[in-house]
């Protein structure tokens, strides 16, 4: 039984540590474009703001591929997936067999068709490597302005990077706010004048239209309304889909936003599997798949291919949106559904606002069970709300206390409570 994986971000990882539990003998192949041993993505603007070193960028051991015998075939790029042969094709020629194979191919960074995007200077930001070119780049031209392209996750993860390093930012978001997708208005606002405060401009409503050279190297970019804005650097962080180019027509592995997935991380073509960011999964909130590209989950959903891949059935049993993100010092987390626009009468909203520390708690309801929250400053209780919404917990007897600041563990019911927190000699 030969597993072949194609990947080595989270979910790959996940999948090899669930083969190994069930199945210690069978070959594992690693087949991977980027030439590194597994590293922590998320960590990539802290590598780049000077917050962490490369040495911190490794969340497994350097003998973890040959403790769980691993073969590793990185830097090489698949093009091709033929489940009718049950091969994978290489960029360099060459085919590689598998009995079961997991597609673990992660996101893809979009960059925009627009004059001047081939100019030195011009990066995406979601990879370690781009990390060290944008680092190598900066120190080589004496970088002092930069334009960030979308205020999203990564937009202003990047920012926040370059902010570390002195550089004048202006971050350009399409939407009429940064973080739209995450954020309600209020939270975005508190974000934007976040960014204010460390002198970052921030400009919504508006997109590059092209970029400008001298002399090979980006000058300044030209907004869609045609001002000029100088820059010496400019990063794409318009966001990423999930990369599904290595599947043709022809494969019978079906593709709509993302690589189409049953509740075993099982593609529609026999012994195929993927995983992570390159899939859409079930949202368990609003009752349908879509792409929900998040670190752990990605991990969770390796993990429970690799189970079903060594012949231990597991079930996915879905996922909703949870990010976290600390902007500029100030740690912000959204879980769920944040800013509910459609069927609004459905939904009952609990918030609040403190102006003067920017502190910000909303919550949102359905149905008497919680499914949406939002903190901005203080997280302390992230933990536990996020806990309510993925087990969807009745709220209505204690709902009135859910923003109460002594609101708690103990404030639960008893029998959720016992299980959420169990062990010798606990009372709860």
């Amino acid at each position: 039984m030969r597993h072949v994986i194609i990947g080595n971000s989270a979910a790959a990882i996940g999948a090899v540590e669930a083969i190994r539990q069930h199945d210690r003998d069978n070959p594992i192949t690693i087949v991977a474009d980027e030439p590194h041993h597994t590293y922590s993505r998320p960590l990539i603007s802290y590598l780049l703001g000077g917050v962490v070193d490369e040495r911190r960028m490794s969340y497994r051991p350097a003998d973890f591929y040959q403790r769980h015998k691993v073969e590793t075939m990185l830097g090489v790029e698949v093009t091709r997936v033929t489940p009718s042969e049950r091969t994978i094709s290489l960029s360099g020629g060459g085919l590689v067999l598998y009995d079961r194979l997991l597609v673990a191919t992660g996101g893809k960074p979009f960059v925009p068709t627009l004059p001047g995007a081939n100019l030195a200077g011009v990066f995406t930001f979601t990879r370690l490597d781009e990390a060290r070119r944008i680092a190598r780049y900066i120190e080589e031209h004496q970088v002092e302005s930069a334009l960030v392209v979308g205020g999203g996750l990564i937009g202003l993860k990047t920012t926040e990077a370059l902010v570390a390093r002195g550089i004048r930012i202006t971050v350009l978001e399409l939407a009429d706010r940064v973080l739209s997708t995450t954020f309600d208005r209020t939270a975005s606002n508190i974000a934007e004048e976040v960014l204010r405060r460390e002198h970052v401009t921030v400009r919504t409503n508006t997109t590059v239209r092209e970029i400008v050279g001298r002399g090979g190297r980006v000058d300044c970019a030209i907004l869609r309304e045609g001002e000029l804005v100088n820059c010496d650097l400019l990063v794409f962080a318009i966001g990423v889909r999930p990369n599904t180019s290595l599947i043709p027509e022809t494969a019978g592995i079906r593709v709509d936003r993302g690589i189409c997935v049953d509740r075993q991380m099982r593609t529609t073509a026999p012994d195929v599997y993927a995983a992570g960011d390159c899939v859409e999964v079930y949202d368990m909130l609003l009752d349908a798949p879509r792409p929900i590209a998040i670190w752990p989950n990605a991990y969770r959903q390796g993990y429970i291919a690799g189970c079903n891949m060594a012949g231990i059935d597991k079930t996915y049993e879905g996922a909703f949106p949870m990010n976290s993100i600390d902007i500029c010092g100030v740690p912000t987390i959204s879980v769920g559904l944040t800013d509910p626009r459609t069927d609004q009468e459905r939904y009952e909203i609990m918030d609040q606002y403190d102006r003067d520390t920017l502190a910000y708690k909303k919550l949102v309801v359905r149905n008497h069970r919680l499914v949406g929250a939002i903190l901005v400053g203080n997280i302390d209780r992230a933990g536990i709300y996020t806990g309510l919404i993925r087990d969807q917990v009745d709220v209505s007897q204690f709902q009135r206390h859910l923003l109460a600041g002594n609101f708690g563990l103990i404030s639960l019911p008893k029998d959720y409570r016992k299980h959420l927190v169990v062990g010798d000699g606990i009372e709860v």
